[in-house]
């Protein structure tokens, strides 16, 4: 039986801190995530390569910013005046045994699906930047292009380590410490020698009473339901509750043979109907356990607007993909087929789909529904053998996050201003989406505003981003996501689906829009509870002013 207390230990290995460098030249390289947030400095860089030495500097240290690969597009993972604890040299695959991979917290996830794949095995939720590390899509319960099969990190974490603010380490396995029924948790200290307890001690760490939206991406402050498992608190804390000194992920103990299909689509109503069509067929296929069944995994979008500047820079060219003019939205389409799959054969059924005569394979009921829909024509197919087109395809959707951030960059350059990306990311319950979709067009519009739109939308989730020209048209699109946020809300849906919170003050906006003051003075309780001194990434989930 599950209980509601778990006890801490001392930490492994030395208790020596290692070296924290001071120097502006190593600190120099830290000071800036993914997000560019302004002001990023720091009081020292420490690269720890043992739990003990985490637990050496957490004991240590004033304030600390436990960071990863520094992807975070919310600028959870720029340093404010805090020592910096980097976990990239917690790298080791540790075991790899039947369904479960035990890694570090530095491991890249592209190395943990390269382990996984010579052992014949695979991590499916693995977010669209692979370099990320373990850690830290913990940290965010990070989600990926097939989210909407095998749903976010969180379901697939089944174990953690993790050093407390006191020092202390915390083993988590799940289904072992569960909340009490009067939703409360207790964390009784090993008071190991050093440490801040002189005799046992237990602490009191309360289960906030919001309710979280029901949809299957959420990184919006601190988990908390009925019942629920002390290991998901921790999962998309954003470092804010403890450092991750190593994960147990569950995995797949076979390699999905992969197709991917580029389809493009003259509007966006048409678009959402094949998507939603796609979506039934797949939701009937696992419900029935059909061999035969059409079993998508992942929809990724691009709309108009992406296309125009994937043209603009020269990717179509580049990567051989041709948009038609009449383009609307390009779906990009992740199919699962049976492992027996082989090119030649697939290309049959391909070429056959339209005859009655064709065999009745997950290939063919997919071509039979793009033809249902008018698209299968204008639609490229990379099937499970060519690894270097389907690597194309990808590469494609990839650039368009990128051709945002350069535009974002030579608005800065050309008006001197200090323009910044000005991005949503939020989902709503699919019944929702085409709704959604029109009212991010039109909040948009309404304020004069360059923009496009991509993301998820087998989740219901999108990126609306802003193509800034200036100030005004950043100040503008912030007031847009807000507005967004209330509206997305309204449906059902959660603002924040996949970055986090971190630094960011519209996306700290959109969580107390959320739960409201009461809710966050709840996650300020759990953060009081485990981290009474602030020391660990002050700032992140709650602005400065906040704590």
């Amino acid at each position: 039986m599950p209980s509601h207390r778990v006890r801490t230990r001392p930490p492994r290995e030395s208790s020596t801190p290692p070296l924290v460098a001071t120097e502006p030249e190593t600190i120099g390289a830290y000071l800036e995530d993914a997000a560019h947030y302004p002001g990023g400095h720091a009081a020292g860089v420490a690269c720890p390569r043992t739990e003990g030495e985490v637990a050496a500097l957490v004991r240590t240290s004033r304030r600390i910013l436990p960071i990863g690969a520094q992807s975070s597009v919310t600028g959870g993972a720029t340093p404010m005046g805090e020592v910096i604890v980097s976990t990239a040299r917690m790298n080791s695959v540790v075991e790899i045994r039947g369904d479960r991979a035990r890694v570090q917290p530095g491991v890249a996830i592209s190395a943990l699906q390269e382990s996984l794949v010579a052992a014949g095995c695979y991590y499916p939720p693995f977010p669209t930047y692979t370099a990320a590390f373990a850690g830290g899509v913990v940290a965010t319960n990070a989600s990926g292009a097939a989210t909407f099969k095998y749903g976010s990190t969180r379901g697939w974490v089944e174990a953690l380590t993790v050093v407390l603010a006191s020092g202390e380490a915390l083993d988590l396995e799940r289904g072992q410490v569960c909340a009490h029924p009067d939703r409360y948790f207790e964390i009784e200290s090993s008071s190991p020698e050093g440490l801040r307890y002189a005799s046992p001690h237990v602490t009191r760490v309360p289960v906030p009473t919001y309710r979280m939206p029901d949809v299957p991406k959420r990184s919006a402050g601190y988990f908390a339901e009925p019942g629920m498992d002390l290991i998901d608190l921790f999962i998309g804390a954003e470092g804010t509750l403890g450092i991750i000194t190593e994960v147990t992920f569950r995995v797949l103990t076979r390699i999905p043979a992969l197709a991917l299909a580029l389809v493009p689509v003259p509007s966006e109503a048409k678009a959402v109907a094949l998507v939603d069509a796609l979506r039934r067929a797949s939701h009937h296929t696992w419900r029935d356990r059909d061999p035969l069944g059409l079993d998508v995994c992942a929809i990724e979008n691009m709309d108009r607007r992406c296309l125009e500047m994937l043209r603009e820079d020269g990717v179509d060219r580049k990567h051989d993909v041709t948009f038609l003019d009449d383009t609307a939205i390009a779906l990009l389409v992740q199919l699962e087929l049976p492992a027996h799959t082989t090119s030649e054969r697939a290309y049959d059924e391909i070429g056959n789909a339209r005859s009655s005569s064709a065999p009745d394979t997950p290939l063919v009921r997919f071509c039979r529904l793009l033809d249902e829909f008018g698209v299968l024509d204008a639609t490229e197919l990379a099937l499970p053998g060519d690894q270097k087109r389907r690597q194309q395809l990808v590469d494609v959707r990839e650039a368009v996050p990128s051709a945002v951030n350069q535009r974002v960059g030579e608005a800065k350059r050309a008006t001197g201003q200090d323009i910044e990306k000005t991005a949503a990311d939020m989902i709503v319950p699919f019944e929702h989406f085409g709704e959604m979709l029109e009212i991010y067009h039109d909040g948009y519009r309404r304020r004069g505003l360059d923009h496009a739109i991509w993301g998820h939308i087998s989740d219901g989730n999108v990126h609306p981003n802003v193509i800034p020209r200036s100030i005004d048209d950043v100040k503008a699109g912030k007031e847009a996501i807000l507005e967004f946020g209330r509206e997305v809300a309204r449906r059902g849906g959660c603002p924040l689906a996949e970055h986090g919170v971190g630094r960011s003050p519209v996306k700290q906006a959109l969580l107390k829009q959320l739960y409201g003051d009461r809710g966050i003075q709840q996650m300020r309780a759990v953060k009081r509870a485990l981290d009474p001194q602030r020391k660990l990434a002050p700032g992140v989930l709650f602005g400065a002013n906040e704590e």
